[in-house]
């Protein structure tokens, strides 16, 4: 049986499509909504380099991603392509061993967090491949994978209605509140519903939210109970005009 792989069409320019044709695999291009490769009616594919990992870290994507691949299939899996050293080969003008080591310092603990939501919390596997033709050969070996035993049931392609863009300017609002990123505002997306319900949950209600604590709950709480009073604030942030006039009135005095 033909190994049949449906691939993103930005993935093109990845070489991966053409080693997949080399291995023999059909290609079928589509504009995916969710994922990057379909092996399987079960299993859609997330790939990421090492480069577009740590940025789809820095933007959010990366934890959208994965609630949507949990909600549209049953076993999907993320690939991680490449070697966190590769991150150096983006500073090429830094010569400094030091500062290249400072700068895997700064974004390994972020990456491994990442990857231990992703693994522990959307219960999402992780498979790191070394290059593009090593992706490739997993990707066959995965199709390969679904056909042992049994045959493939339903379409490789789902009819999947696009998560309304609503949903990213509601994880917005809660991601901003303080100490609450991303996975958690999916979280309490996921047990309250709606923004709103989110907003007026107890503190109680808050803690009970996997990792968010007592500590955080009690903090949103008073971050969005606390009462603004107008008559008692006072705007302190000086302007730059307000620092060169005073910079002239101690100039003046000291030429009196």
């Amino acid at each position: 049986m033909s190994v049949r792989i449906v691939v993103d069409e930005r993935e093109r320019s990845s070489r991966i499509p053409d080693l997949l044709c080399e291995a023999g695999a059909i290609i079928d291009f589509a504009q995916l909504k969710v994922g990057d490769y379909i092996v399987s009616p079960e299993t859609a594919i997330e790939r990421k380099t090492v480069r577009d990992l740590v940025s789809s870290i820095y933007d959010g994507r990366l934890f959208i991603q994965c609630s949507e691949l949990t909600q549209h299939y049953p076993k999907p899996i993320v690939i991680i392509e490449g070697n966190i050293l590769d991150l150096l080969t983006s500073h090429i003008e830094i010569d400094d061993k030091h500062d290249h080591l400072k700068i895997l310092e700064e974004k390994v603990p972020l990456i491994y967090d990442a990857l231990a939501a992703v693994a522990v919390d959307f219960r999402i596997p992780i498979i790191h491949t070394p290059c593009a033709e090593y992706t490739s050969q997993l990707l066959v070996t995965l199709v390969n994978k679904s056909l042992q035993g049994r045959r493939i049931n339903g379409p490789l392609l789902k009819r999947i209605k696009k998560g309304n863009p609503l949903y990213i300017q509601q994880l917005s609002i809660l991601s901003s509140l303080p100490g609450v990123g991303d996975k958690l505002a999916i979280r309490m997306l996921d047990k309250f519903r709606t923004p709103q319900r989110a907003l007026n949950a107890s503190a109680a209600e808050l803690a009970r939210i996997p990792s968010f604590g007592s500590a955080r709950a009690e903090k949103v709480r008073k971050i969005l109970d606390y009462p603004y009073n107008n008559g008692n604030t006072k705007l302190t942030q000086k302007t730059l005009l307000d620092n060169l006039d005073r910079d002239k009135l101690s100039e003046n005095n000291l030429n009196i």
